[in-house]
């Protein structure tokens, strides 16, 4: 990486927005900077209408070590650090209410406000080489906002474990523990990505936007108010155009033509 060269790279294709985190001699950590260029790429993609997925990757040897901590101690006091967790919890936020699916490509290590970022993505592939963990601990700063994202990820004894102790997992373990999708050789990653990113690009994104709000409100509520919200979602969806399209379709044995409508 030269000293010109864009912390975020972006690039968009079949309906596939990748936004690379390039602060490679940093370890892709999180700056402000690199949290500010993130958001501000999550916004355009969601207001692009070519854009149905979003895909998070990494250059470098690590996906992602976490907050910048150099430039934590380097501005010491109240204001910075507030402002610091603020925009990451908008980040990670952002991500979550972003109305299209965010898939985070994970070829290697994902560590404290990293392994935030993999668990707040809708899905994750792994390299079965790449590790997560949370080891603030281990340097008297706990996890506290990663344990958000993570808590909401993996099982609550699962997560405890990575908090506590703050020793890394690998890929195979994210996997049973339903912190990653799939965990895949490190030479089929793009391709395993890019088939499942493609495969999401082909429904209809008002399906899509509708599915990844409901899926997250409904995770907050009742048994009881869950039905109920969710059974007027599907009210909603099905007096869509791109519903009766998919119907008919489907009784027609034809290809769906999505409107977004």
């Amino acid at each position: 990486m030269t000293p010109n060269e864009p912390i975020l790279l972006a690039d968009a294709r079949d309906g596939i927005a990748t936004l690379t985190l390039n602060r490679v001699p940093a370890r892709n950590s999180l700056s402000l900077d690199l949290m500010a260029a993130l958001k501000d790429a999550l916004d355009g993609a969601a207001r692009d209408p070519n854009v149905r997925v979003v895909v998070i990757a990494a250059n470098g040897p690590a996906f992602c070590a976490g907050h910048d901590l150099k430039e934590l101690r380097g501005n010491p006091g109240r204001a910075f650090y507030e402002r610091t967790f603020a925009v990451c919890s908008r980040l990670m936020t952002t991500i979550v209410h972003l109305p299209k699916p965010v898939i985070a490509k994970v070829h290697a290590m994902a560590t404290a406000a990293g392994c935030q970022l993999v668990a707040s993505c809708d899905l994750a592939v792994a390299a079965e080489t790449a590790r997560f963990a949370t080891p603030g601990v281990n340097i008297g700063l706990f996890c506290s906002t990663p344990m958000v994202a993570l808590s909401r990820a993996v099982p609550r004894k699962h997560a405890m474990a990575m908090l506590l102790t703050g020793e890394p997992i690998d890929a195979a373990q994210a996997l049973a523990h339903g912190l990653i999708n799939r965990a895949v050789a490190p030479g089929a990653l793009d391709d395993t990505v890019t088939t499942l990113a493609a495969r999401i690009a082909g429904k209809s994104p008002l399906t899509l936007a509708i599915g990844k709000d409901a899926f997250y409100r409904q995770a907050e509520m009742s048994l009881e108010d869950a039905y109920a919200y969710a059974s007027e979602v599907m009210v909603r969806n099905m007096m869509a155009r791109d519903a009766e399209e998919g119907i008919d379709a489907f009784l027609a044995k034809r290809p769906p033509v999505w409107t977004g409508s």
